[in-house]
C-alpha cells in the first residue's frame, strides 16, 4: 500500500513536470484560444495574482498612510513649537511695552516732582503674614537711608526701615508696626494711620467728634520730616462711632495697590532737613557772627 502511494506520487509529479511546460508553450502560442483543461489553472493563477496584487496594494496604501501620519505629526509638532515661540515673543513684546509705559509714567512723575527722588525696583517681598515689607534694589551706596519716604505715582507706599549698601527694605503702611501722621483732607481732622491688615490700614487717635465720613481722602500731614505734606495715603471705607466712647474707628483703603508694585520712588531730601532746634541755633549763630 505504501509502495503504491509512493509510485502514484512519483507518477503525478512526473505528469506535472511534463504538462506544465507544455501548457506554458501552448498558452504562448494560442493566447487567444484557451484550452478547456487549462482554464482551472488560469483561473487559479489569476485569483492568486489578484489576491497578491490586492494585498500588495493594501500594504503600500497602509505604509503610505502611516508615513503620511508621521509627516503630519512631525509638522504638527513643528507648528506647535512655532506657535509657542511666537506666543513667548509676543508676551515679551507685550511685557516690554507695558514696562515702557510704566517707566514713561514714572519718568514724567519724577520730572514733574519738586522732590529729589531715587527710582528703585521691587526685588523681594516678605511672605510672612505678620510682616508687610518689600525689598528694593537701591541702598546706602545710592543714597537711600533709614526713614526715607517711599512713594509711587498713586501715593504713599511706606518708608525705609532698613538700608543696606545695595538694597533696602520698605515697611509698608499696612504693616502693624507702621505709623504715619495723617489728616483728613476735607475736614482737616488729624490722626495716625496704622497698619491693620495686609490690604487695609486704620486711622487712629481721632476724637469722636472729628468729622470723618466714608469716601474721605486721607493724606500725609507733613509732620516728623519723613513725608511731604499732602501725599495720598488712602480712602476712608468704614467709620464706626461707639455710643459712649470718646473715639471712632476708621478703616482706610490704601491709595496704592501694594500687592502689584514693581517700581517705586524714594524721597531723599526730607530726611536731610535740619531739626527745628538745629535750624534755630544756626540762625542764631549767623546773627551772632554778623
Amino acid at each position: 500500500m505504501n509502495f503504491f502511494t509512493f509510485d502514484i506520487r512519483k507518477v503525478f509529479a512526473g505528469i506535472l513536470l511534463v504538462i506544465l511546460p507544455l501548457l506554458a508553450i501552448n498558452m504562448q502560442r494560442n493566447s487567444e484560444e484557451e484550452l478547456w483543461f487549462t482554464r482551472p489553472f488560469t483561473w487559479a493563477a489569476g485569483a492568486i495574482q489578484n489576491g497578491f496584487h490586492s494585498f500588495s496594494s493594501g500594504v503600500r496604501g497602509t505604509t503610505a498612510m502611516y508615513l503620511d501620519l508621521i509627516d503630519v505629526k512631525v509638522r504638527n509638532r513643528e507648528l506647535e513649537e512655532d506657535l509657542a515661540r511666537l506666543k513667548a515673543e509676543l508676551g515679551s513684546v507685550t511685557e516690554l511695552k507695558l514696562e515702557n509705559q510704566r517707566l514713561n509714567k514714572l519718568l514724567g512723575f519724577k520730572q514733574a516732582s519738586t522732590h529729589n527722588l531715587i527710582a528703585a525696583k521691587i526685588v523681594g517681598r516678605d511672605l510672612l503674614p505678620d510682616h508687610h515689607t518689600l525689598t528694593i534694589d537701591r541702598g546706602t551706596d545710592q543714597g537711600v537711608k533709614k526713614n526715607m519716604a517711599v512713594i509711587t505715582t498713586g501715593g504713599v507706599v511706606g518708608y525705609i526701615f532698613r538700608a543696606e549698601p545695595q538694597s533696602s527694605q520698605i515697611l509698608l503702611l499696612t504693616d502693624r508696626y507702621a505709623a504715619i501722621d495723617a489728616i483728613v483732607q476735607r475736614s482737616r481732622a488729624r490722626g495716625v494711620l496704622e497698619g491693620f491688615t495686609r490690604d487695609m490700614a486704620r486711622l487712629s487717635h481721632l476724637k469722636r467728634a472729628d468729622d470723618v465720613v466714608e469716601g474721605d481722602l486721607v493724606v500725609t500731614s507733613g509732620l516728623f520730616r519723613i513725608f511731604p505734606k499732602g501725599f495720598p495715603l488712602g480712602t476712608v471705607t468704614k467709620v464706626e462711632r461707639s455710643q459712649y466712647g470718646l473715639s471712632q474707628k476708621v478703616e482706610v483703603e490704601p491709595a496704592v495697590d501694594l500687592t502689584n508694585l514693581e517700581e517705586v520712588f524714594v524721597i531723599t531730601e526730607t530726611h536731610n532737613l535740619p531739626e527745628p532746634e538745629e535750624k534755630a541755633s544756626e540762625e542764631t549763630s549767623d546773627k551772632a557772627v554778623q
